[in-house]
């Protein structure tokens, strides 16, 4: 048995016991994670929160794209509960997929992305990984240039969904600002974007919104499309396209696609982030995908087999049911066109209440342009108001929004657009 004074000699030197002096007292000075700030709320999901925390009868959030009935509450798809039916009913199981996602489903994202016909399928030179919606799918892509890109810089549109900077930062990426918005005509800055574009190292790469850009809603012309494509090729540019909205921004899944399509048969390599929460409805359910279409098919196979790699470190294996649900609803020919029937109705009314806010807004200041409000196309409309002027929106008439302008359409109804009109009239005038 050891002595009283060997055991205290052991415990002053640390041994035989879990905890050294530096550690005790550092115990004792403060907790582990004294250290750590708060960080700031989420620029759109803590619009949310605000707009949940407010009492007033009036009050609008137009902050989440997230679309809403006229009766302004969340919609599921028609198409998707007949969907849901039809898997229930065939008692499948609720095994974990493979690392690189539903079979069925990875098929059905390539269909919709390039069209099923799509060489580029049939030669097989098409890595997709299903991943946890567009966030998932952009964390996959970033992990992969900051391991096989090394050194490349990600060019991205100035302004942008704020997720961006965060997704590929968090990765240790590099990345840039490009001129895309002007707040002098509330539309694009071709100007500006492709002399930034022009100026970027050669092989850099290029984050794109391939439709309804967010959060300005301001998309290129098709012309434009094919000079941006010719600049990614003379500068050996990778084209990255974020695609959100693919048929719901112009209520055609073809015409949405028109830009990615369009890279592809000129010949580009391009990364692809899909998601399908705003065009099916799912957003809960976490579905996406990456695309990444390469030279050939031994490309495109490594290239699968390193992204599985990343979302092997993730989060393993993608969740099982939205996957199914969006296989069902885009491999069933009856269902598909049901949901291109459904997807129309959504963005026509989006359509519809942009025209209605526009005439509202004309009413009450015929001084002042406002054809931007139907010249933007998808969920969201980049108003040009200042982060003091949404303020005023905020405070005095309990309209909730992100700080940059942006009013996400989805959320209004015709009963709210004359008080959303009032609103915005009143801080450009006042503030």
């Amino acid at each position: 048995m050891l002595m009283k004074q060997q055991i205290m000699q052991r415990l002053a030197r640390g041994v035989g016991c879990s905890s050294s002096p530096r550690q005790l007292a550092t115990a004792k000075a403060g907790g582990r994670f004294d250290n750590v700030d708060m960080a700031p709320p989420d620029p759109i999901l803590g619009v949310s929160d605000a707009f949940k925390a407010c009492t007033h009868a009036n009050k609008l959030n137009l902050g989440v794209g997230a679309y809403r009935t006229e009766e302004l509450q969340p919609y599921v798809l028609p198409v998707v509960k007949k969907a849901e039916q039809k898997i229930v009913a065939s008692n499948q199981n609720k095994e974990y997929l493979p690392i690189e996602g539903l079979d069925t489903f990875r098929k059905a994202t390539l269909d919709l992305l390039l069209g099923a016909t799509h060489p580029a399928i049939k030669e097989g030179r098409v890595a997709v990984i299903q991943a946890l919606s567009g966030t998932g799918a952009l964390r996959i892509g970033a992990g992969f240039i900051a391991k096989y890109l090394k050194g490349a810089t990600v060019y991205i549109s100035n302004p942008t969904w704020g997720n961006h900077m965060n997704i590929f930062g968090d990765e240790g990426v590099k990345f840039e600002r490009y001129r895309y918005f002007d707040p002098a005509t509330v539309g694009l800055d071709f100007k500006g974007m492709t002399e930034d574009l022009s100026k970027a190292p050669d092989g850099s790469v290029v984050l794109l919104h391939g439709c309804a850009h967010n959060p300005t809603g301001v998309d290129p012309t098709p012309e434009q499309w094919k000079q941006i494509a010719e600049l990614c090729i003379k500068k050996n540019h990778t084209p990255y396209f974020d695609i959100a909205y693919q048929g719901f921004a112009t209520g055609d899944l073809d015409k949405d696609a028109f830009a990615p399509r369009l890279f592809v048969d000129m010949g580009l390599e391009v990364f692809v982030s899909q998601s399908y929460s705003k065009n099916l409805g799912l957003y809960g359910e976490r579905v996406g995908a990456t695309c990444t279409v390469c030279k050939d098919a031994d490309s495109a196979k490594r290239v699968l087999s390193q992204m599985k790699r990343i979302a092997r470190a993730i989060w393993s294996n993608p969740p099982l049911h939205g996957a199914r649900i969006a296989a069902e609803v885009v491999n069933d020919p009856a269902m598909f066109e049901e949901w291109k029937t459904e997807m129309r109705g959504m963005a026509g009314r989006i359509a519809r209440v942009r025209g209605e806010l526009r005439a509202a807004l004309e009413q009450k200041n015929p001084k002042k342009d406002w054809s931007f409000i139907t010249k933007q196309i998808g969920m969201f409309s980049f108003t040009g108001l200042s982060p003091k002027q949404v303020e005023n929106m905020t405070n005095k008439h309990f309209i909730f929004m992100t700080k940059d302008g942006r009013i996400s359409l989805a959320g209004l109804n015709t009963a709210k657009v004359d008080y959303l009109a009032t609103a915005i009239v009143d801080s450009f005038t006042v503030v």
